[in-house]
C-alpha cells in the first residue's frame, strides 16, 4: 500500500477514478487549486491526498454550487483553520508541560490571543 502523500496516480487514472475529464484536472491546476507532483518526464502524479482534495473541490462545485474562485477561498480558510488547530494543540501541550513541571504556577500565567498566540508569565513583584 502506498503512503497517503505519495504521488503514484497518473492523470488518466485519477480522471477515471473520479469520473471526470483530465482537462478538469488541468483546469484545477491552472487555478492553483491543486498542485500535483511531476515525474522526471514532467508527467503529473497525484497522491491520495490530492485525490481527496479534488473530491472536496467536486463536492463544492457540484453540490454546493461554489465557483472556482470560491473554492480557492474555502481551501485557504480550511488550511488556515487546520494550522490554527495544530498551533492550539501545541500550545495546550506546552501549557500542560509547564504546569506539570512546577515551573510556573497556573495563577501566574496568562495566554492571550493576538495575530499569534503568546504566553505572558508574571513575576511575583509585578503581581503585588
Amino acid at each position: 500500500m502506498h503512503h497517503f502523500d505519495e504521488p503514484v496516480y497518473m492523470i488518466s487514472i485519477v480522471a477515471k477514478i473520479l469520473d471526470i475529464h483530465p482537462q478538469t484536472l488541468r483546469q484545477y491546476e491552472r487555478e492553483n487549486l491543486i498542485t500535483p507532483s511531476r515525474s522526471d518526464g514532467r508527467i503529473r502524479l497525484y497522491s491520495q491526498r490530492d485525490i481527496e482534495k479534488i473530491k472536496m473541490i467536486l463536492r463544492l462545485t457540484r453540490e454546493v454550487g461554489v465557483n472556482l474562485a470560491g473554492v480557492d477561498v474555502v481551501i485557504r480558510l480550511k488550511d488556515k483553520m487546520e494550522a490554527m488547530e495544530q498551533e492550539m494543540m501545541e500550545l495546550r501541550a506546552e501549557i500542560a508541560r509547564m504546569r506539570s513541571s512546577s515551573g510556573v504556577p497556573p495563577e501566574k500565567s496568562l495566554v492571550t490571543k493576538r495575530s499569534i498566540y503568546e504566553m505572558v508569565i508574571f513575576d511575583d513583584d509585578i503581581l503585588k
